[in-house]
């Protein structure tokens, strides 16, 4: 089976460590065995962390572009709903899942827009797209590419701003820098072969100073303090 699957992830930091703005997007394409991505689409967004809500619509928009250029037999959204295909999502469903007021509010006030992307994608192409969340191996690994990807985004923001940027990784990962690629590599213990990447067309690695170091202030998360090179 093939997946098409999105996840936003890293956010840049304040000194305190607390979430500033999410950094990236990403859509890939997963094939067997599920360990990275195939194909992929990935965006710098800069979104304020207190509206993530609003970056979920942003990732179907990324599925649907896409899947424009290449095939799957199904689309993952990182929406922890139970795997519920969004065309049949409804309020009504949501008094009987265990999320939070506020959680049922910001699906509310996106979920037009995302059944609206989730209708066209199936009527064109004839496949579902589902809200599985963080059960799905392909959202991991679009988690993963995003950050990935982040990681240039961000060191590129250091350069131009000529200033010291920290940037959370997402959960339980670390980065491995290549000569032409950054790597985000799963440290789950059953995801150890699972990983994101992203390339560095502009070599903008090689303009940066990377300090990992972990995050004081949340158990499980990596943070890179990135610095331009003199």
């Amino acid at each position: 089976m093939k997946i098409i699957a999105a996840d936003s992830s890293a956010a840049i930091l304040s000194d305190k460590f607390e979430p500033l703005s999410i950094v990236a997007a990403a859509a890939v394409l997963v094939n067997p065995p599920y360990r990275e991505p195939s194909a992929c689409l990935a965006e710098p967004i800069f979104a304020n962390a207190d509206n993530g809500h609003e970056v979920i619509v942003h990732e179907a928009e990324l599925c649907r572009e896409l899947l424009g250029k290449v095939k799957a037999d199904i689309v993952h959204l990182d929406m922890s709903l139970g795997a519920i295909p969004l065309e049949r999502l409804s309020p009504i469903q949501f008094s009987n899942m265990r999320i939070s007021g506020r959680a049922k509010r910001h699906l509310l006030k996106i979920l037009p827009r995302l059944r609206k992307i989730a209708g066209e994608i199936t009527q064109r192409y004839g496949i579902e797209v589902v809200a599985i969340g963080k059960e799905s191996i392909p959202v991991r690994i679009a988690e993963l590419t995003a950050g990935a990807h982040a990681i240039i985004y961000t060191s590129e923001k250091a350069v131009n701003e000529n200033q010291k940027v920290l940037l959370g990784l997402p959960s339980k990962c670390q980065h491995e820098l290549t000569e032409k690629r950054v790597y985000l590599c799963s440290l789950i213990a059953a995801e150890h072969d699972i990983r994101g990447y992203a390339e560095d067309t502009k070599e903008i690695l090689k303009k940066v100073n990377i300090v990992e170091m972990l995050n004081p202030c949340a158990r499980g998360f990596r943070t890179l303090k990135i610095t331009p090179k003199m």
